[in-house]
């Protein structure tokens, strides 16, 4: 895909590039909605994600283009004209990128041009927007030879979703793309980004990623909605407990205290963090041992839980994970990502993947109308030049 990027490139620009670089997306194994209640997350990298092409221009534009928008046409704007523009649409995430990036280098002083092309499929809850912010971020780094490290970088596209766009989102997404390395896992304890790689490696099964085809948009979601609901809890919970997050109790903790949380729903919503954060622990454990038996269990309870106390699955989601989970050769499936749709993922023998699909897609369809997408890819690295 690169080589027909530095081609197309010079055709629209009528220069060439002289960086080029690729960010991937992720799949979380388990740990959903722990992020922002400090607790841990099990992502990697995977080998679908975003390519870009940049150059430096003489003036002070900046032209993006992205072939998966091209309905949106060249998008220019300037170094002086930075804030955000619904007009702008994708660019968006570039431009928070380069904003906060200005605000730390003055070195950025002239316009450029870049184009971007990815695989992930847009609102696959695949962190499409972490991959763009990391790939933007990585590619102005290049372009001015800042002296940037790749964590302030991660917390710089965590600032574009809060602060820019407005989702407040965790850590997860942007550490992910930005620390990934090939065949491996990350448990990342969100409270202090104490991590370790771990390898992804299942002997005879594989993750299998299960998209449902149904768009969704983070700020449309109840994304926040359910931040907020965590935060009500742990206010509750703070009166009785000395915690700074939810993440800091265990399962039995919790369940000692949730009679001090008021209203039902946060107490819902803070027993999944509660419970999810300990799923994640003993999933990576299980990995470890190679139990992949209770990882797959592991995952099912997960979905539960995101289905019953969190509320973010829907019937398309729904649809996907709890048919997968009753495919002979399948030890585990749940819902991926944020939720309220985007993708689910299974832990499928290799033998039973065609099965899996067909069992899976007759179901799916009958029940939404529409079939849904596959995709069987391996565990890369994080942001990286290309070249």
């Amino acid at each position: 895909m690169i080589n027909k990027l530095e081609q197309q490139f010079v055709e629209r620009f009528n220069q060439s590039s002289s960086v080029k670089a690729f960010a991937p997306g992720r799949i979380n194994l388990i740990g959903e909605h722990t992020d922002y209640n400090g607790g841990y997350v099990f992502p990697a990298a995977i080998e679908l994600g975003t390519y870009g092409v940049a150059s430096l221009r003489q003036d002070r534009e900046l032209h993006f283009y992205s072939n998966n928008f091209k309905e949106d046409g060249e998008i220019i704007t300037t170094l002086d004209s930075l804030d955000y523009n619904g007009a702008h649409q994708w660019a968006n995430y570039a431009k928070g990128m380069i904003k906060y990036l200005r605000e730390q280098f003055d070195d950025i002083d002239c316009g450029f041009n870049i184009l971007i092309e990815g695989n992930i499929p847009n609102g696959a809850s695949l962190s499409s927007s972490a991959s763009l912010e990391l790939l933007i971020g990585w590619l102005i780094k290049a372009l001015f030879k800042l002296n940037i490290n790749r964590l302030e970088l991660i917390h710089l596209g965590q600032r574009v979703e809060n602060q820019y766009i407005g989702v407040n989102s965790g850590i997860m997404d942007q550490f992910i793309v930005g620390m990934g390395k090939k065949d491996h896992a990350i448990l990342l304890d969100t409270a202090n980004l104490h991590y370790h790689y771990v390898p992804a490696q299942f002997g005879d099964y594989v993750i299998s990623i299960m998209n449902t085809n149904k768009r969704r948009s983070l700020t449309e979601s109840k994304y926040n909605e359910r931040r907020s609901e965590c935060e009500t809890a742990l206010k509750d919970l703070q009166k009785e407990a000395d915690i700074l997050s939810l993440g800091e109790l265990s399962v039995e903790q919790f369940d000692s205290l949730k009679h001090h949380i008021k209203a039902s729903l946060p107490m819902r919503r803070a027993r999944h963090a509660v419970t999810e954060n300990q799923r994640t622990k003993e999933a990576y454990q299980a990995l470890q041992q190679r139990d992949f038996k209770l990882f797959g269990q592991l995952l099912n309870d997960s979905h539960h839980s995101l289905k019953n106390d969190y509320a973010v699955t829907g019937v398309e989601l729904d649809t996907l994970a709890e048919t997968a989970q009753q495919v002979d050769g399948v030890l585990g499936a749940r819902m991926t990502g944020a939720g309220f749709a985007g993708c689910a993922i299974a832990l499928v023998h290799k033998a039973a993947l065609k099965q899996l699909e067909y069992e899976v897609t007759s179901v799916y369809k009958a029940t939404i109308g529409y079939e849904p997408s596959f995709y069987h890819v391996t565990v890369g690295d994080g942001v990286k030049t290309l070249g």
